[in-house]
């Protein structure tokens, strides 16, 4: 039998219009072209455009889907158009949300990486470490702000200091991979005390044998593309973008250092060429996710073009919307089980932990190099934090200031 307020919540959502996939795609490609500021600041504007005006979902709803998308591995405001798009046009409006506010920076981050071998001049050269330095300053204040907010215990403040000791001396994808699920189980012992959150009733319908078909396609693709990636390059690349797309607990950011593993280490991107693709990607709009359309265009051994950047696109982005829709179903039960959040609440602290040991290397010993460096890179970080500057006016001063330093 169904609470009341249930049913309210539930009638409302039936006797909302549906729409089609082209007023989807219209009112996210709006999006797609003008949310800058990263996730926090994208869930802002999904708000304002698709709750507030647009009345596509009412409140409770839509705090009912951040919360299942910053539950979920995967890109929080990426699944959240995706649902959106979902609800509204059904699977081709789920489409048309992800690729209106994709596209735009993705296109923009594959043009910087055609336009890379334009940089070799003094000028090109500082351009580029002035976009090393501009990561340095970004991760450096996703590290500050998601410390602040996940681990604001000593509980949680522990699990981080351990995860950033295995990612040490476990270096690679494994080692982030078990900084995780050490944070989860050192959730469910230590973390047990916290508010249990969840009160409302999901809106959004998926039929179970679908949500179980999508999670049985992730785990099945998690498994079984290490297999193909030993038969082509195409195959190896998709399954690095994947497995990365996987395991991104607690925002955009932590994709930094699992993409490192995947690219960086084998020698398919040069450190360089990774951090100015990461600086740059602040500059633009969108998901930061799309940072992965600059490293398959940039991927050698040969650059692989559009090619490249599409297979990393669709790779990255993919798992965690599997995950979504196959969460869906379950989500409602699933989220009030106190052994549930206290996992989450374990993994988010070590989620902090891992890009704490990537604000270090490779970013800071990469960008770094000499008391210039950190003067501008301090200077970039005071503006994004104290003075809340637009990133993409922080981007631009830093990177004339990096060309002007390369011109002393």
């Amino acid at each position: 039998m169904k609470s009341s307020a249930a049913v309210t919540h539930e009638d409302a959502a039936q006797q909302r219009p549906h729409g089609t996939a082209g007023e989807v795609f219209g009112a996210f490609l709006k999006l797609g072209l003008t949310s800058f500021g990263g996730p926090v600041a994208h869930l802002g504007y999904f708000r304002d455009e698709l709750v507030v005006r647009r009345k596509w979902i009412d409140e409770a709803g839509y705090a009912d889907l951040v919360a299942l998308c910053q539950f979920l591995p995967g890109p929080a405001s990426s699944q959240v158009g995706f649902a959106l798009g979902l609800l509204r046009g059904g699977p081709l409006g789920a489409l048309a949300a992800w690729a209106a506010f994709t596209l735009p920076s993705a296109l923009l981050l594959i043009a910087f990486a055609m336009a890379a071998t334009a940089f070799d001049s003094a000028i090109g050269t500082g351009l580029l470490h002035g976009l090393k330095i501009v990561a340095v300053a970004v991760v450096a204040q996703a590290v500050w702000g998601m410390a602040k907010s996940l681990t604001p215990d000593r509980e949680r403040a522990s699990i981080a200091l351990a995860s950033v000791l295995i990612v040490v001396f476990a270096a690679g994808a494994i080692g982030q991979i078990a900084a995780i699920t050490f944070g989860a189980l050192a959730g469910i012992m230590l973390c047990r005390n916290g508010p249990i959150t969840g009160s409302t009733h999901l809106t959004f319908r998926v039929s179970r044998p679908v949500g179980i078909a999508c999670l049985v396609a992730f785990f099945a693709l998690l498994g079984g593309l290490p297999f193909a990636a030993g038969t082509s390059q195409s195959w190896a690349l998709f399954d690095a973008f994947y497995r990365s797309g996987s395991l991104v607990f607690g925002g955009g950011h932590v994709v930094l250092p699992l993409l490192q593993a995947e690219v960086v280490t084998p020698g398919w991107v040069s450190n360089d060429a990774f951090l100015a693709g990461y600086g740059a990607a602040q500059a633009v709009p969108g998901p930061l996710f799309t940072f992965a359309a600059y490293l398959g265009a940039v991927m050698g051994p040969a650059p692989n073009g559009i090619f490249g950047a599409a297979i990393g696109l669709v790779a990255v982005f993919l798992p965690g919307f599997l995950l979504l829709v196959g969460a869906l179903p379950f989500w409602d039960s699933f989220r009030k089980r106190p052994l549930a959040q206290a996992a989450m609440r374990g993994a988010n602290a070590a989620v902090v932990g891992i890009l704490g040991a990537a604000l270090y290397s490779p970013v800071w010993t990469s960008a770094v190099l000499n008391s210039y460096d950190f003067a501008l890179a301090l200077a970039a970080f005071v503006l994004l934090v104290a003075w809340k500057a637009p990133p993409w006016i922080v981007v631009a001063l830093t990177t004339v200031g990096g060309a002007a330093l390369r011109l002393l």
